[in-house]
């Protein structure tokens, strides 16, 4: 295995710097193929594990004048190393949460609910009434993107694959908030027609997967319409009939949050108004933690076996 326990000392406290107590991380697929060198960041090794997750602050440098002992915090971007019990981190690295944020909710906010807004955002001018459709909807940018859309007014059809316990994802999913939920066969039968007779044909389509899911999926976009693609589960590539291109004009886009940050670093705005929106939907309900599992550090081996299974419908937190 790739990880190992290790007790470390805790760096110095510099001026700039805010030593925090980690209280909970999650596992993400995108952590796991850090690990394994197949993402676009590689961190120099040896490297602490995780991209996000919730810690509360215990010291604060003498030049620190954004945050306080006992405030709680989260990555402002990815490589923090979350998977540690305590850190000392540069000022500029963390932003402060509202302390009536559930620790689940903002363990597991800065990646996934942060791609979903942005997506949601950034590519289509939606207005109450359009549709969306995904695919891995019951990925974690899957469930955020529902409860965003329903509290926007958009309407959402779900794709997911076909599981033995489907009738038990899709009830979890109508219950956060989702329109329809099918599954990735249901996308080729005539039935569809019948979905888009009480909604309009999306405008918009999120993709996590790939290949022929991918291809399905773009059939019943909107002329103009625009599909993002921002995960490829089934590492396959996204394969677009010509026609789609000639006749219906449809746009295909990338989406990184990561790079998203990066471009935006200099502009406090945008990612404060992303983030108010965030803290706002999940105060008052409407934006929940996805289903978890909680572990502690110990049974990080497990944790990281349960997440690499197939039809996973709960995230792996760790426990700090």
């Amino acid at each position: 295995s790739l990880f190992r326990l290790k007790d470390l000392e805790v760096a110095k406290l510099g001026d700039s710097d805010v030593h925090v107590k980690m209280l909970a991380a999650p596992i993400n697929p995108a952590d796991i193929n850090m690990i394994q060198g197949t993402y676009a960041i590689l961190s120099p090794l040896p490297a602490v594990g995780g991209n996000e997750g919730v810690g509360e602050v215990l010291e604060v440098g003498q030049r620190v004048t954004t945050l306080k002992p006992g405030d709680r915090v989260i990555p402002a971007g990815s490589g923090l190393g979350t998977w540690r019990t305590q850190g000392v981190f540069p000022e500029e690295m963390l932003l402060k949460v509202p302390s009536d944020i559930p620790v689940l909710c903002a363990a597991t906010l800065s990646v996934n609910p942060c791609t979903a807004y942005r997506m949601l955002a950034d590519f289509e001018p939606l207005a109450p009434g359009d549709s969306v459709i995904q695919n891995g909807a019951n990925s974690g940018v899957g469930q955020a993107v529902i409860q965003i859309a329903k509290a926007s007014g958009f309407k959402t059809v779900n794709v997911v694959r076909d599981r033995p316990d489907l009738p038990k994802l899709v009830e979890r999913l109508m219950a956060l908030g989702a329109d329809h939920v099918i599954t990735e066969e249901m996308l080729r039968k005539p039935e569809m027609k019948d979905i888009f007779k009480s909604i309009p044909k999306p405008r918009l389509a999120l993709n996590c997967v790939g290949g022929k899911s991918t291809t399905e999926m773009l059939r019943h976009l909107q002329p103009k319409g625009t599909m993002v693609t921002y995960g490829g589960m089934a590492k396959q590539p996204v394969m677009v009939p010509v026609s789609a291109f000639i006749f219906r004009d449809v746009r295909l886009r990338g989406f990184w949050m990561t790079q998203w940050r990066k471009d935006h670093a200099q502009d406090q705005k945008s990612l404060a108004s992303m983030m108010d929106t965030l803290y706002q939907l999940i105060q008052r309900g409407q934006l929940t933690a996805p289903a978890c599992t909680e572990v502690p550090l110990q049974d990080y081996k497990a944790a990281l076996e349960a997440t690499m299974k197939p039809f996973t419908s709960s995230k792996q937190i760790l426990l700090l």
